[in-house]
């Protein structure tokens, strides 16, 4: 079977009667509820049960398991899983597809079917690789491409019951099988958008369905105390129903899904390796009980390039955090700061770069010590790990009595620790040989799409709708009428905010501007912050570059991922018109 004959392969149902495809999740991260995926396969009923255990700091972690092993580099959590779910899935006939091969998808896939000829279940194991371009990238712990779903495809077209595979886009999971089970070419531009916007959807778990929500006090507590995860009920022309199974916890509503729908994106056009999907074409509505169809869905040819994860190992970090109690709080934080830097000045070697955050925790005649005290952090980074070690041990530690009164630390320094680098690079398409490796082990080379298209400037901004007259207004915090999610890309952050309603939409697309962010913002002052309006969601992205350093291996700053930018942006006050309150 050539690659070309794969992906031409038409669908045997007609559009019309071709039944949904229903895709579930079981993972978000490496790490997530390990008893996800005996809920899902036990829950309802399934085709596909996806996972999705890669990220930037994943991809880390796991290259330097691989550089203790060379036979490791994949989420080993996934086969402890697998151990007690893969009879239930032969049982249900539910495939099963997970990026947990990481920097090791063919040893994954040996030891899935290694697993499955020890419990004696019959299982086609095929993977996908081609991802790894690391040779190229001399002094880098790992450089992965973000590959596509037509992999993936290929696999299940083949007969495969399991598919593993290495660095895929988050989405390829779901419209991967999505396009095996439909027929879909690489041409069906808006049929592969509406699958990749159901996976962007389903890839995080259960923030789809209530978990990490800003507006979850809108909901019975008992709701969010155990949600279920989601799945997505997948159509022939791409669009989907997001829901999940009957009687798990959670909420899916327009709200859930508008968060995850802004979860980790930019600019109205969401490039990947198959398809550029246009967010600002998407369509949601609440179709029933905690089920929300998406529609609508354009797509476009997609990028030339390849997006390429970069991780190296970018030295060493420490930090010490005292505790600052009662009165003068500045002026002791100002006593040990002092202190701290002159004794690292004189150290054999000054650390490479150092950092200082005061957190103001501290309450005026607070009733207990705890509230009364403030918290400030001191960050060491160099490439010597002796040099953020002993040295900064020695200097903490030797202050104990020498210091501001009340002096004290909540953990003494212990040795350096090794932190990472993440940074993106493009290559052509074409450049990483994407390649389905199939249960019988013959290969098929997934060709790059024939079309691609340089993401368009976007030009003319959507037109906003018309501001809300003048009113009475009162001060209050932005959280009261809008909701937020925020989260990382490398080193940029991005923020979503989105209005329940239309007349929350006018006035917040007319007042949260690109200047008024920053200055309810403070630390995005000096940084580049790119406003997205996207008004079917009513919703605007704000993207702000260079707030996160080096990425989240890094740990540049307090919140390293920005999970909670949007939430410190939602508890600013400002002006509200009393109409929406």
């Amino acid at each position: 079977m050539s690659p070309e004959t794969s992906l031409e392969t038409s669908p045997k149902t007609s559009p019309a009667k071709a039944p949904p495809l229903r895709i579930g999740n079981a993972s978000g991260f490496y790490g997530d509820r390990f008893d996800a995926m005996r809920e899902m396969l036990t829950g309802g009923p399934l085709d596909v049960l996806t996972g999705d255990y890669l990220a930037e700091l994943t991809m880390l972690i796991l290259g330097r398991d691989r550089l203790k092993n060379p036979r490791q580099g994949y989420a080993k959590t996934f086969l402890r899983q697998l151990e007690e779910c893969l009879g239930l899935a032969h049982e249900r006939g539910v495939r099963i597809v997970v990026n947990a091969g990481g920097l090791n998808p063919a040893g994954l896939a040996d030891a899935v079917r290694e697993l499955a000829g020890r419990l004696g279940i019959p299982s086609r194991v095929a993977h996908v690789e081609g991802d790894d371009l690391t040779p190229g990238y001399p002094g880098r712990l790992a450089a992965h491409a973000y590959l596509g779903g037509f992999g993936i495809a290929a696999c299940l077209r083949a007969g495969a019951d399991i598919v593993v595979t290495g660095r895929v886009t988050d989405a390829a999971l779901v419209s991967g099988p999505a396009a095996a089970h439909f027929g879909w070419r690489p041409d069906d531009h808006d049929r592969l958008a509406g699958a990749v916007v159901a996976g962007h959807v389903l890839e995080c778990g259960t923030q789809a369905t209530g978990g990490n929500y800003a507006h979850f006090t809108d909901h019975h507590r008992s709701a969010f105390l155990h949600p279920g995860f989601p799945l997505a009920e997948l159509h022939e022309d791409g669009s989907s129903v997001i829901t999940k199974h009957d009687g798990t916890g959670g909420v899916v509503d327009v709200g859930t899904v508008t968060a995850q729908l802004l979860y980790e994106t930019g600019a109205a056009r969401y490039p990947g390796p198959d398809v550029t999907a246009r967010l600002d074409s998407v369509r949601l509505t609440e179709v029933g009980p905690d089920r929300v169809r998406i529609d609508g869905v354009r797509g476009e040819p997609p990028p030339p390039t390849l997006k390429v994860g970069l991780n190296r190992l970018g030295g060493f970090r420490n930090e010490v955090v005292f505790v600052l109690t009662g009165l003068e709080i500045e002026q002791k934080a100002a006593l040990v700061r002092d202190q701290m830097e002159a004794v690292l000045s004189e150290a054999k070697s000054r650390p490479t770069a150092m950092s200082w955050e005061l957190a103001r925790t501290d309450r005026a005649d607070a009733p207990t010590e705890e509230t009364a005290s403030a918290l400030l952090r001191l960050v060491v980074r160099d490439a010597d790990p002796e040099v953020v070690g002993r040295a900064l041990s020695g200097a903490a530690v030797e202050l104990a009595l020498a210091s501001y009164p009340g002096f004290h630390v909540t953990a003494p320094p212990g040795k350096g620790s090794p932190y990472g680098v993440f940074e993106a690079a493009y290559v052509q398409q074409g450049a990483a040989p994407h390649t389905a490796v199939l249960s019988d082990g013959s290969r098929v080379r997934v060709d790059p799409p024939a079309r691609t298209r340089a993401l368009a400037d976007p030009g003319e901004q959507p037109v906003l709708p018309e501001p809300l007259p003048d009113g009475r207004v009162r001060r209050v915090p932005l959280g009261r009428v809008v909701g937020a999610r925020s989260g990382d890309k490398g080193g940029d952050a991005n923020v979503g905010v989105w209005a329940p309603t239309h007349d929350a939409w006018r006035w917040l697309a007319h007042t949260l501007t690109v200047d008024r962010f920053r200055e309810l913002l403070p630390e995005t002052a000096d940084l580049t912050v790119v406003r997205h309006v996207l008004p079917n969601l009513r919703a605007l992205n704000f993207v702000v570059e260079g707030l996160l350093g080096e990425g989240v291996a890094s740990q540049h700053r307090f919140d390293p991922q920005a999970k909670a930018l949007g939430e410190w942006l939602r508890s600013r006050h400002l002006d509200i018109p009393e109409a929406l309150l």
